[in-house]
């Protein structure tokens, strides 16, 4: 038998990742994947369904719109049909790539994905880049200064800023630093009125000062609970027996913590990032909202008012896919930070 089948090394003495575990794991982690968006479809189309009306139901109640008009419309989208056969169709439809065609914006739904979705992955990994960066460097601080008045300040700070809804953080951002100061714009991707006359520098800038506070607003919140889980994860590291011997060899303090303390403590907050994801998309519903920020979010919730069910399914997918993505990029992520996890399919 090959030993590269086995998955164990040449000399016997451990585990190796051949080819063949190498293909399991991920065909696997495919099928999980595939799993998980059939689930999210699923219920979200049964969700939909199982509410009373239909996309139409506020035409069919007004005396301007005629009952033959209604019903020729609910006969054109298939809503006429048994839930069975919307449902088959539906999956079919899913299964090609094909998200349906949108009521509310009278477009496929991918042509108005494709306008909004860069706008919400650009605040999002704006929010993920504040999160971990602030959280990482103040629980850090916190876990190198256990029990310092810094430690004590900052942990009531994290607490409290984790203990906000992430809606009325984006409001006293925008009252305070939009209005009150007018240090930043109060919404908007951008300057309407200059946006056309500027260079793509002076475009690029006008992005970024537009980003900062919904950005700032989602990543804050995030960052305090990064920095708690941080903070934790290094105590717990520094109490470690190599930590000790490193010490007792002579080693500098700022060698032995971010030499040897701090990468071992970083491992498990890796796995945050593919966590963080979900709350980052739900938190951009709200914080799009109060911005005006021309992302899924905001688009999302304009098609559950008006009931666009295949606006809002392909949303709920969509959004499916890139957890399912993320939480893999964590995985790999921390495959590469951690040798021990090498071996291990």
């Amino acid at each position: 038998m090959d030993l590269a089948d086995t998955g164990r090394s040449v000399d016997g003495t451990g585990p190796r990742r051949g080819p063949l575990t190498v293909l399991r794991y991920v065909a696997g982690r495919l099928l999980q994947a595939v799993a998980v968006m059939f689930l999210v479809a699923s219920l979200t189309f049964v969700l939909l369904h199982l509410a009373p009306g239909d996309p139409f139901s506020s035409a069919s109640e007004s005396v301007y719109t005629s009952p033959d008009v209604v019903k020729q419309m609910r006969q054109n989208f298939g809503l006429d049909q048994p839930i069975r056969v919307q449902y088959r169709l539906y999956l079919s439809n899913l299964a090609r790539g094909n998200l349906g065609y949108s009521f509310s914006q009278s477009r496929p739904v991918w042509d108005a994905f494709r306008e909004r979705v860069p706008n919400t992955l650009l605040l999002a990994i704006a929010a993920l880049a504040i999160d971990f960066a602030v959280g990482i460097g103040l629980g850090v601080a916190q876990g190198s200064r256990s029990g310092s008045r810094i430690d004590r300040w900052a942990t009531i700070a994290t607490l409290t800023l984790y203990s906000m809804p992430v809606f009325w953080l984006a409001q006293v951002l925008m009252v305070v630093f939009g209005e009150k100061l007018g240090w930043w714009p109060t919404g908007g991707i951008h300057d309407p009125v200059t946006w056309a006359f500027r260079s793509p520098l002076g475009r690029s800038a006008d992005l970024l000062w537009h980003l900062f506070l919904p950005a700032l607003a989602l990543g804050l919140v995030g960052a305090a609970g990064t920095a708690r889980y941080q903070r934790a994860q290094l105590l717990e590291v520094i109490q470690q027996d190599y930590v000790r011997t490193a010490r007792a060899k002579g080693l500098a303090e700022r060698v032995v913590l971010w030499r040897h303390a701090l990468r071992n403590a970083l491992l498990p907050t890796i796995t945050l990032i593919g966590l963080s994801l979900p709350a980052l998309l739900s938190g951009a519903v709200l914080v799009e909202t109060v911005f005006a920020w021309p992302g899924m979010g905001l688009l999302t919730t304009d098609a559950i008012a008006r009931r666009d069910y295949p606006l809002v399914t392909g949303a709920a997918v969509l959004a499916g896919a890139l957890v399912v993505l993320s939480n893999l990029v964590a995985d790999i992520l921390a495959h590469a930070a951690d040798p021990r996890t090498r071996s291990i399919a």
